[in-house]
């Protein structure tokens, strides 16, 4: 025990917080992208992603395909995955950048519930009361006009293009969450870079499989656009890399904690970049969804170290 080297304290959450800003750049980017479809943008970060996991792969001797047993789960788990990535982008795009955020941010809330149903953890009745909250939050955020009325303040573009990223972001949220769930059933059992790559694989061939039949090809403009997607390719790797880094060597609930930051940067960004201030619907939504995150996050902390 004396031979370990001592760590960093506080590694684990600098980590964390590195993810936290590349996913939070990433969400900006695509937002800034104009004509380019979300599915589009999804298959670009996958080819790269897949590039640049073949030489990890071949270096780590793992094969292409992992454990027999295994290779159902990692099937489930790109396919799953690829769709969150998909969905969150598609949100990005069709409403404001913190709302679309902030709804892909409740999925620890689903997380909880999912675990309960297919991995037999159990579930509080707090745990039920943080699901309240989160679907409070994003109401709060959709603000259908059967509730709010017609005339709404504060969102982009239509009211249809809003309720198809509140969506959007929803299903993401819940896909993302099913996906962690595949990754816990899936353990040490096979590499991560094993998930990494079953993700960019089935991602890319999704996409492109969708975007032909959308007929939504489109090249993307000369210069700054094909830039900013290379980046977003860049940053999803690093961001992916750095949270599996974290997540190594600190407990989840702290990480959790530390994604908050994704919230804040994303009403930063929005106020920056696009000159929109949060209307007080959306700050009533995001506080209803990050307390009930964090909520989840630090009973999970409390009962890791009891």
């Amino acid at each position: 025990d004396a031979q370990k080297p001592k760590r960093c304290p506080g590694l684990g959450l600098f980590y964390a917080f590195l993810s936290s800003v590349f996913f939070s750049v990433i969400a900006l980017l695509v937002k800034t992208i104009q004509g380019v479809h979300a599915i589009e943008i999804s298959a670009i970060r996958c080819f790269f992603q897949m590039l640049f996991v073949v030489p990890l792969l071949i270096y780590k001797k793992t094969g292409f395909l992992g454990p027999r047993d295994q290779r159902k789960y990692l099937v489930l788990r790109g396919f799953i995955g690829s769709n969150a990535m998909i969905l969150l982008y598609y949100a990005v795009q069709q409403m404001p950048l913190a709302d679309a955020t902030v709804i892909m941010f409740s999925n620890p809330v689903f997380t909880s519930l999912l675990a309960w149903i297919f991995l037999k953890e159990r579930c509080t009745i707090l745990d039920c009361v943080f699901t309240v909250f989160t679907l409070t939050g994003v109401i709060l955020i959709a603000r259908p006009p059967f509730i709010f009325g017609e005339h709404l303040h504060g969102i982009e573009g239509n009211y249809s293009n809003h309720i198809k990223g509140t969506i959007a972001a929803f299903a993401g949220a819940v896909a993302a969450a099913s996906t962690l769930v595949v990754l816990r059933m899936i353990g040490k059992s096979a590499h991560y870079y094993l998930s990494v790559w079953y993700y960019a694989v089935i991602g890319f061939i999704e996409c492109i499989i969708t975007v032909s039949a959308l007929g939504e090809w489109k090249l993307p403009a000369c210069g700054r656009d094909r830039w900013i997607l290379v980046l977003i390719a860049v940053l999803g790797i690093a961001g992916q890399t750095f949270l599996t880094k974290a997540l190594q060597i600190e407990k989840a609930g702290p990480v959790a904690l530390m994604r908050t930051v994704d919230v804040v940067l994303a009403f930063i960004f929005q106020f920056i970049f696009f000159s929109r201030a949060p209307t007080w619907w959306s700050l009533g939504g995001a506080l209803c969804i990050v307390a009930s995150t964090s909520g989840i996050a630090l009973r999970k902390w409390y009962n890791h170290s009891h």
